[in-house]
């Protein structure tokens, strides 16, 4: 790549160096990086400055005013009435704008202003003393924040949170809706990356923003609010979607906004997916689920169950039933091996964790015993010994081969789990399954030390020698991992990866087979429920564009988001001069000796004025990077 000629970039240099090169300019928080000479720089800031006004929530004087006032001066600029006075004017204004704005957009603003005038002066006295025409270019723009680009979905975390501390929370649900078909799901089983993000906890403590969703999810449900609308009329072309997951689910609901229906493809008896069979309903309760689904109906999708592609009607089938185009969503259902010895032995209470959970959501109580052992350290392995304890189990042990510090599970899984008297080995690997006949006697496991760093960044175990020991127990339930089922759908080698998950553009979601599209677990591997969700969100858009005109191109808005990443959008060793005054809400918690007797939802969802009080906890930490392209 060409060295740019203008580069006062602070932030990652090598994102910038990686950047697609169809991006001839950048204009955003950390400065400006002009790499084509034939970029106009008066051109570049008329169009920044008009998209910084477009922007502004109007909620502070500074913004709404100021900004309006920088484009009526770049207009005098442009249209050939301003001067050098004209100039010294935009810099003061940018500058006062900067230090009393409330949010980021105005608030970081200055920089790039001051960095394409200080060093293009000649190229704006040139056009203000008519000596040249200004040369028209096309932009591209992304308005983030560290919460929306942690977001795989992208959702607007602050407009919706900005809605619900001034009440409007039709207009809320409506902003979330855009980018995330399933809140009240998400609102209580997602993983928070934007809360890891929040530029708030550097204050005192992230927002929670799980929580304010949840909320909203809740008021629609209650029938409070309406925040969804009628998909339009139907378009031609019908799409097929594989599973009734997540990120099938996304796909269908947002490309029945889009105009194009779709037939979903389960074979399960119900929808949800993992959602449904592996999260359980003191979680995650089953109407929230049934909810949501009907929610995706409603935008002209059909659910048809039982079905098993690849069994009860093939792939290439569906196109000669008028099918466009294929979304592959059929997750990730088979669980791992651990490597055990007598694991594949068929003991009477030996059950994989996605097994042991389906069965748990279907009303069945999958094992009986007296002493369970769950190996793991995931969500799946925090739901087993969690149900457990609900299904009769009293002596319940969760054993894993790292550290509690190393466990992916969310942190508070884990400590509701303690709660709830689970008993936790750390260090810990299981080496064989002791067993009477059919029957589990016990499970010999060897003691484990943190040696290098693998492939996942976490320390690799390693065995102490001589250290093997016996657990007694009397059931055992493996959750270390899932495997995707692609190739039963799929057979084609050369379409799979080594681990069997879909080959697809990581852009796109397109397979090697135009028609074909995949995402969620199916292409990612087992991953996070809004990672699906995203991935079905994402892939509509393409789904859609392929439909319309038999290719994917993508758009420049796709090559900027991947330029953003949470730590790029502000610094992440950012400190406040000033304490925080609000602390952060916490919804309110089931006691432990009495959650463990049922399966009534743990977490309680927060009243109307936490969620607004926490709402208003939002520091609106906006940014806007504008492109040339």
């Amino acid at each position: 790549m060409e060295h740019p000629v203008i580069n006062t970039w602070t932030g990652d240099q090598a994102s910038i160096d990686s950047c697609d090169a169809s991006v001839r300019a950048l204009m955003g928080w950390e400065g400006i990086v002009i790499r084509d000479p034939e970029v106009d720089p008066v051109d570049l800031l008329d169009a920044y400055l008009k998209r910084t006004a477009a922007e502004s929530c109007g909620q502070c004087i500074p913004c709404r005013l100021g900004t309006a006032q920088l484009v009526d001066l770049m207009d005098d600029i442009v249209g050939g009435r301003g001067s050098e006075k004209t100039l010294e004017q935009i810099r003061f204004l940018v500058l006062q704008i900067s230090r009393t704005a409330r949010c980021d957009i105005g608030r970081t603003m200055a920089k790039p202003v001051v960095d394409l005038m200080d060093n293009f002066q000649a190229d704006f006295l040139a056009v203000i003393n008519n000596e040249r025409p200004v040369r028209r270019g096309s932009y591209a723009s992304v308005v983030t924040a560290p919460c929306i680009s942690a977001c795989p979905s992208n959702v607007d975390i602050p407009a919706y949170l900005e809605n619900v501390r001034m009440d409007r929370w039709s207009q809320a649900m409506a902003t979330v809706r855009a980018d995330c078909p399933m809140p009240g799901t998400i609102g209580r089983v997602c993983v928070r990356p934007c809360e890891t993000h929040c530029r708030r906890s550097r204050l005192d403590e992230p927002l929670a923003i799980r929580a304010v969703k949840r909320f909203l999810a809740d008021e629609e449900m209650a029938a409070k609010l309406d925040a969804d609308t009628p998909p339009p009329p139907a378009k031609p072309g019908r799409v097929a979607v594989i599973g009734a997951g997540p990120a099938g689910l996304s796909c269908a609901y947002y490309l029945g906004k889009q105009g194009y229906r779709c037939t979903i493809f389960e074979a399960q008896e119900g929808p949800g997916g993992m959602a449904a069979y592996g999260i359980p309903s003191y979680r995650l309760p089953r109407q929230v689920i049934a909810h949501e689904v009907a929610m995706v109906e409603k935008q002209g999708a059909e659910i048809r169950y039982g079905i098993k592609v690849g069994e009860d009607i093939r792939l290439d089938e569906l196109l000669g039933k008028g099918y466009g185009a294929v979304f592959l969503a059929v997750g990730a259902p088979e669980s791992s091996k651990m490597r055990c010895e007598g694991e594949d032995a068929g003991y009477r209470c030996f059950m994989t964790g996605v097994n042991f959970l389906a069965e748990a959501a279907r009303g069945r109580t999958p094992l009986s015993g007296k002493r369970l052992v769950v190996i793991g350290g995931g969500n799946v392995a925090m739901d087993c010994v969690r149900t457990a304890r609900r299904i009769g189990f009293d002596d319940v042990n969760l054993l894993y081969r790292r550290t509690e510090a190393e466990m992916p599970a969310d942190p508070q899984e884990i400590e509701e789990a303690k709660e709830e008297g689970v008993h936790f080995h750390h260090l810990v690997a299981p080496v064989s399954i002791v067993a009477d006949g059919e029957e589990i006697t016990g499970l010999k496991c060897q003691r484990m030390e943190l040696g290098e760093p693998d492939a996942s960044g976490r320390r690799r175990p390693v065995p102490v020698q001589g250290s093997e020991f016996v657990i007694d127990c009397d059931t055992i339930i493996p959750a270390v991992g899932q495997v995707c089922v692609v190739d039963c759908v799929l057979p084609e080698e050369d379409a799979l990866t080594p681990w069997k998950t879909l080959v697809v553009d990581q852009t796109t979601f397109q397979s090697e087979t135009s028609h074909i599209f995949g995402g969620g677990d199916c292409v990612t591997g087992p991953a996070t429920l809004i990672k699906a969700l995203a991935a079905g969100k994402h892939a509509a858009r393409f789904i859609a564009e392929y439909l319309e005109a038999g290719q994917c191109t993508g758009k420049p808005i796709d090559i900027l988001r991947k330029l953003i990443t949470p730590d790029t959008v502000c610094d992440p060793q950012e400190t406040f001069a000033y304490p925080g005054q609000t602390l952060r809400a916490h919804p309110e918690i089931m006691a432990p000796d009495v959650r463990i007797g049922s399966f009534d939802e743990v977490e309680k969802g927060f009243s109307a004025a936490q969620a607004r009080v926490e709402a208003a906890r939002c520091l609106r930490c906006y940014r806007l990077m504008l492109s040339a392209i």
